[in-house]
């Protein structure tokens, strides 16, 4: 799979927009719930799943600690169809890259059942998805 480029400037108000997004996460990592402590190197971070940096729509932006960003970075591309069912926390934001056009939906996509295994394992599916 080719790696994703990152592409784009911040927004002049970017750290605004950051501090946000990990406010909303509750100063904890999406994917594997490690609260913000650099001490131990889980510096929360925020990801701009499709590479490019001046996108700040919401479904675009994870609240990840380094680890999960390094990973997620190197091994997803949202550019790329998924023919099976992520990881709970990440469907809004893959719904959300198909609601956008970056990449088309595939054959069986289900949105209905995607929320509700999200809001069973993981909440209430967020406003912004």
């Amino acid at each position: 799979m080719p790696r994703l480029h990152t592409s784009g400037e911040y927004p002049e108000n970017w750290h605004e927009v950051a501090k946000r997004v990990k406010e909303a996460a509750n100063l904890r990592c999406v994917r594997c719930g490690h609260d913000h402590n650099p001490a131990v190197g889980r510096t929360l971070t925020v990801h701009h799943f499709d590479g490019n940096k001046a996108n700040c729509q919401r479904w675009n932006l994870m609240a990840l600690c380094q680890a999960c960003h390094l990973s997620v970075q190197a091994r997803v591309d949202p550019r790329t169809p998924i023919f099976f069912d992520p990881r709970p926390w990440a469907m809004p934001y893959i719904a959300g890259v198909y609601a956008s056009g970056v990449c088309a939906a595939p054959p069986g996509f289900d949105l209905r059942r995607w929320r509700t295994e999200y809001e069973r394992e993981v909440g209430p599916w967020p406003d912004w998805a």
